[in-house]
């Protein structure tokens, strides 16, 4: 059940809430007129391409597409030193040795096509900062269906309102960028 998955990963994260949490909370804050602008870590050693579309599915779901900014589907978890995500076994099989000039300890997924997805996401995330958030998402979804070797969706992205927001993309990331 894919509801596990994910809730393993958020208590790997120590994030303090359930995936049904933030259901929850995305349905409170649309009834009481709030505009939820959650922000996600999607490229996790626990990630799958399954789980990744599941996650564009429930952004769908809940209506909350234009909440969210493009970065925040394409950041890939940062292990510094002295994490205490060190401690976990999943962690420790997959980093590579300390890099001290980005402070981290770099880590490769078990499945490559994670990997491919989170840099083609990221590329087109950085050539897209002046695009409307609803079709850089539906270009997201189209290439992570592509590397789930899934067929394409053809759901309708549906806004409420307009969501305001900061106009610099790059607020918030979790990694150190490779320049293209």
């Amino acid at each position: 059940m894919p509801h596990r998955v994910h809730d393993r990963v958020l208590e790997h994260l120590r994030k303090g809430h359930t995936r049904s949490d933030f259901v929850e909370v995305a349905g409170l804050c649309r009834q009481a007129g709030v505009t939820l602008v959650p922000t996600f870590v999607p490229f996790t050693p626990w990630t799958s391409l399954s789980g990744y579309v599941e996650l564009l599915n429930l952004l769908e779901d809940l209506e909350i597409v234009e909440h969210v900014a493009p970065i925040q589907l394409a950041i890939r978890l940062l292990v510094t030193s002295g994490s205490p995500l060190l401690d976990l076994a999943d962690i420790r099989e997959v980093v590579a040795p300390f890099d001290p000039a980005s402070l981290t300890w770099p880590w490769r997924h078990r499945d490559p096509q994670v990997d491919a997805l989170q840099a083609d996401v990221m590329r087109l995330v950085m050539a897209s900062t002046a695009s409307a958030r609803t079709g850089v998402f539906g270009a997201i979804s189209a290439l992570a269906h592509e590397h789930a070797g899934l067929p394409a969706t053809a759901r309708t992205v549906t806004s409420r309102a307009p969501v305001p927001y900061v106009s610099e993309p790059w607020y918030c990331c979790a990694e150190p960028m490779e320049t293209l």
